[in-house]
């Protein structure tokens, strides 16, 4: 084994291919960041949607929930990669098709977890904050919610970290994150044993760093509740 071929080329494939800093558009970071946060806010109005009183609401997203996570996510960036073009009159670009597939997806997932975790807290809760006067939104905002987000932790993180390690399927359109920019290396120098077990353990410590801070804000969210 020769590992020079990861030392010489570790600038590219940690600051472009990982971080997304270089002269191109990529980035596993730049694609899994976004992709978290904007597939959570779009889950929590699927995860509500599903425990919506109206058929109108609930039916639309139960359906949603049910199809997403029926079809793989290598087919969902495939018809963005190839239905968006002819919706829009244009092609886009790798990042905009692969968030957007990613986005789309992986609300499903935080859809459900939202939804369970605002399932899992006590009724009581929310017929005591009736009590107090408060409105059902007013209430999901201010007493159910921040319970369940305490919930949802464990499930969140792992969502997280599947979402992570998936973001390497957008390299089959050709964007560059770690996996794509590995097997540029590779066709060059043909050392796919030492770049992709580098790869492999940057996937993996970035994985263990994300369950282990989680079950740190877990221990102090037992310790201190409030």
């Amino acid at each position: 084994m020769d590992f020079a071929v990861v030392i010489n080329n570790v600038g590219f494939l940690i600051f472009q291919g990982f971080l997304g800093l270089g002269n191109f558009t990529g980035g596993t970071l730049r694609l899994a960041v976004p992709a978290i946060i904007f597939g959570f806010i779009l889950g929590i109005f699927i995860g509500m949607g599903r425990l919506a009183r109206s058929r109108w609401i609930y039916l639309p997203a139960t359906l949603y929930v049910e199809f997403f996570r029926g079809v793989p996510l290598v087919m969902v960036i495939f018809w963005f990669w190839f239905i968006i073009p002819v919706v829009v009159g244009k092609s886009l670009p790798e990042y905009s098709v692969a968030l957007a597939a990613f986005v789309i997806f992986e609300a499903a997932y935080f859809g459900e977890i939202v939804r369970a975790g605002i399932q899992s807290v006590p009724r009581g809760q929310a017929e005591a904050a009736t009590a107090t006067g408060l409105t059902r939104a007013q209430t999901m905002r201010h007493v159910i919610l921040p319970q369940a987000l305490r919930n949802m932790i464990p499930s969140l993180v792992t969502q997280c970290i599947v979402l992570l390690k998936d973001t390497s399927l957008a390299s089959i359109i050709g964007y560059v994150d770690l996996t794509k920019a590995a097997q540029i290396v590779n066709n060059r120098e043909i050392r796919p044993f030492e770049l992709y077990l580098f790869i492999a353990v940057i996937y993996w410590l970035c994985s263990y760093g994300m369950s282990r801070y989680a079950r740190h804000i877990e221990r102090r969210l037992a310790v201190n509740p409030a």
